[in-house]
């Protein structure tokens, strides 16, 4: 029988709690948008949408907000250069 104590004390817990982030994330990125809505403030909109844009990406690589706007970035200056 093995032992997987071991395992557990080894494991990265920091991309589990960043992917719950991220749906934390998508979550207060929507309800800012149904706000902006209901206020008719479009800006509200728009940072909703992008939080919650984040926090899809955030879910599915794993990744820090820094990380990500990082490589957003890198590909912007890839674009631009073209």
């Amino acid at each position: 029988m093995e032992n997987r104590e071991h395992d557990t004390e080894e494991y990265d817990w920091s991309h589990t709690e960043r992917k719950w982030e991220g749906r934390w994330d998508q979550f207060t990125g929507k309800a800012q948008q149904v706000w902006g809505n209901v206020t008719n403030d479009f800006s509200d909109v728009a940072k909703g949408k992008v939080k919650e844009y984040m926090g899809r990406l955030k879910e599915k690589t794993g990744e820090t907000d820094e990380e990500i706007e990082r490589k957003i970035n890198e590909e912007e200056h890839e674009m631009a250069a073209r």
